[in-house]
């Protein structure tokens, strides 16, 4: 069974704290190590303190909509449905060609035997003859 892992709640004086050490440390890692912290979260404190925008932009609402937004988003759509058509294309190139890579493996294998990818005599038996 596994063990609930009890998640600490870290002061914002301590998150500051941790950030100003970041700054001044040459060694994340080995910080991270010493505090019994993951890096990755003393990260998002130290993004979260420096003011950087989330990740992932906010999801479109029906405000978005209205206004002169709308156009925008037309010439996003097209933008969108012109990018959706070339990787169509793309996908039909390379299928296509996937099938001939296909149809030639097929082709050169008609004796039943597997075709040999060794250019020289290494991978022959020592007393068999051509």
């Amino acid at each position: 069974m596994s063990e609930k892992v009890k998640r600490r709640r870290h002061s914002e004086e301590f998150k500051r704290q941790v950030v100003k050490r970041m700054r001044e440390c040459k060694n994340i890692l080995g910080l991270g190590r010493e505090l019994g912290l993951d890096v990755k979260m003393m990260y998002q404190w130290k993004w979260k303190q420096e003011g950087r925008p989330r990740r992932h932009p906010p999801e479109l609402t029906t405000q978005a909509v209205k206004g002169t937004d709308l156009e925008a988003l037309r010439r996003e759509n097209g933008q969108l449905k012109r990018l959706l058509a070339e990787k169509a294309l793309e996908l039909d190139f390379f299928k296509g060609a996937l099938q001939q890579v296909g149809a030639r493996r097929q082709g050169a294998g008609e004796s039943g035997e597997t075709p040999s990818t060794c250019t020289s005599g290494r991978g022959r038996s020592p007393g068999k003859a051509d």
